[in-house]
């Protein structure tokens, strides 16, 4: 794997695990097991059946608790501390053939990209559940999964194109959390 398909994949896994990290591991191990992509050896052990069965057993439980008002925020603020940590891993892993300096920008990147992406997701969906209906909070979390599965494939089939649309959606992750600190910031000054 070359400088700039590790980089991709830091910058698409990072923003997918801040998104749902069970869902961009099994799409991973998938895409290995079925050998649409290959990865570094040391991250084969994703294909293997019994890290696909807890990788999907845990997206099937954030899948679930998700849909669930306010436990979807304890849900993600438990997971602020796994997701950041486990993309830089898996930047770390992908980036296992390239020189040191490579593996830490990776990692380091990877990281960053996923906590922002996540604070987003986190904030969006607290913000969400202060509306009555149930319906706005399914629509982010289906939307949310299936952004994680689709960009990571997409990261490994087009590795140029995926970090112009991760930088995209970084960009709408800042302008989003900017909208919503404010938002907060009103909500508490009425109270």
């Amino acid at each position: 794997m070359n400088p700039l398909e590790a980089i991709a994949i830091a910058f698409g896994a990072g923003f997918s695990s801040g998104l749902n990290l069970y869902a961009t591991v099994a799409t991973l191990g998938l895409l290995q097991r079925f050998h649409v992509i290959q990865l570094p050896e040391k991250l084969t052990v994703l294909s293997h059946p019994i890290v696909l069965g807890f990788a999907i057993g845990l997206y099937i439980l954030e899948f679930l608790a998700d849909k669930v008002p306010y436990l979807d925020t304890i849900w993600d603020f438990l997971h602020t501390f796994i997701r950041p940590p486990a993309a830089a891993v898996l930047a770390f892993g992908v980036s296992a053939g390239l020189g040191s300096e490579w593996r830490w920008i990776a990692a380091l990147l990877a990281g960053g990209i996923a906590l922002t992406s996540h604070s987003t997701k986190a904030s969006t969906r607290a913000a969400a559940n202060t509306i009555p209906e149930p319906f706005s909070n399914w629509a982010l979390s289906i939307g949310e999964d299936l952004l994680a599965v689709w960009l990571t494939w997409f990261t490994t089939a087009h590795p140029i194109l995926a970090i112009v649309l991760v930088v995209l959606l970084l960009v709408l992750c800042a302008y989003l959390l900017t909208k919503l600190f404010r938002f907060l910031r009103r909500s508490f000054l009425t109270l």
